[in-house]
């Protein structure tokens, strides 16, 4: 644990390196947000609802939604860490330009991460948004309808409401990705936090930046399948890996 704060503490004086960072689940278990891919998890509980179902059978919008609620509870308690706080104070002070976020709970933004360097690549699933219009709805607005049974709706064009993480079988934003990719093609520093690196788009991301000349870390809990071209691998867990790093910020301001 000492190696790996010493080592993250560089990352505070890589001041002339373009930083790019992607997260996975594994910066929010710290978090109390469980990974809901792992045994046990929800996912593993229950099949997947298809964006093409949701937008088609009710049956299946009300489960999705119902999964959604059980999914906020964990947001609703959960606080960022040391290692959401260390990315919000890299990219303050302008050393990390673009952070690509696997997970969908919010905590970046909770830990005051800069919305423009912030690309998450599989939505967000602390509101909803309209499929129609895109306008914005806050979940617990729509408990009341999921309980009686019918499906929410938009309130300004009565479009179906959905929360706005990326669903199975739906597309991905284009411009995000482009937008990713370009990033980790950009950078002189790529860091992985918490990610398997086994889901793409994503996971093809630490490979684009190596190949155009960037510095790979992987700082995750197990191994993942580009740990063979990172110069540098940490399994230490990250909210007590980076507490060290956001101590001496505060000594060192």
């Amino acid at each position: 644990m000492s190696e790996a704060r010493d080592f993250v503490q560089q990352f505070n004086k890589e001041s002339e390196l373009r930083i790019v960072a992607l997260t996975g689940a594994g910066i929010s278990t710290d978090s109390g947000i469980p990974d809901f891919r792992s045994p046990g998890g929800i996912w593993t509980k229950r099949q997947p609802i298809q964006y093409q179902d949701f937008v088609s059978v009710e049956e299946s919008r009300l489960e999705d939604w119902d999964r959604r609620f059980e999914m906020l509870e964990f947001f609703a308690k959960a606080k960022p860490n040391a290692a959401h706080l260390a990315l919000t104070s890299l990219a303050r002070s302008g050393q990390l330009d673009m952070l690509v976020t696997q997970n969908v709970d919010g905590l970046h933004q909770l830990a005051g991460f800069p919305e423009d360097r912030l690309i998450e690549i599989h939505g967000n699933s602390t509101f909803a948004s309209c499929l129609s219009c895109g306008e914005r709805a806050e979940l617990e607005d729509q408990r009341a309808y999921v309980e009686a049974g019918r499906s929410p709706v938009c309130l300004n064009c009565g479009g179906l409401l959905k929360a706005a993480v990326v669903s199975f079988g739906q597309q991905m934003n284009e411009a995000d990705l482009i937008r990713a990719a370009e990033s980790a093609r950009d950078c002189g520093l790529f860091l992985v936090l918490g990610s398997s690196l086994v889901v793409h788009p994503a996971a093809q991301l630490p490979a684009i930046a190596v190949q155009g000349g960037a510095e790979l870390v992987i700082l995750n809990g197990e191994e993942t399948p580009l740990d063979s071209i990172a110069s540098t691998v940490i399994r230490t867990p990250l909210a007590q890996t980076f507490s060290g790093f956001l101590q001496d910020i505060a000594q060192n301001p």
